[in-house]
């Protein structure tokens, strides 16, 4: 059984930085991986993918403040999170498959093999 556990969140103010950690225990048949956001009464966003058939992808309202990185020794996935507005408090979670799909393809979808139970990020101005 895998499980993600993620860690990270806080509450900062606005151009402040957040590094998120997602850490992955059990038997690991994990390639795909990324971050996702959700805010109460809107659909989960996903920001970032890594592992999966192109490289990484990005949303286009995070390209350039964050970033996502894998440590491939540990397994655990991070999320760097600079220039942060009052726009990105959210809860965030990490998300995984066993297979191999297109980056952007990975990120648009909420269907994944695995969820972590999700991280608060508080950004105010």
């Amino acid at each position: 059984q895998v499980q993600l556990l993620e860690s990270g969140g806080g509450s900062v103010q606005t151009g402040e930085s957040l590094r998120l950690s997602c850490v992955v225990s059990g038997d690991n048949a994990i390639v795909s991986m990324g971050w996702f956001r959700q805010v109460p009464g809107k659909e989960r966003e996903g920001l970032a993918a890594i592992n999966c058939a192109v490289g990484t992808s990005y949303a286009d309202s995070v390209k350039g403040r964050f970033r996502i990185d894998k440590d491939h020794t540990s397994g655990t996935l991070f999320l760097q999170m600079n220039s942060l507005k009052p726009e990105d408090s959210a809860m965030y979670y990490c998300a995984a498959d066993t297979e191999y799909v297109g980056c952007t393809s990975f990120r648009l979808s909420t269907v994944h093999n695995y969820w972590g139970q999700g991280t608060q990020v508080t950004v105010s101005s």
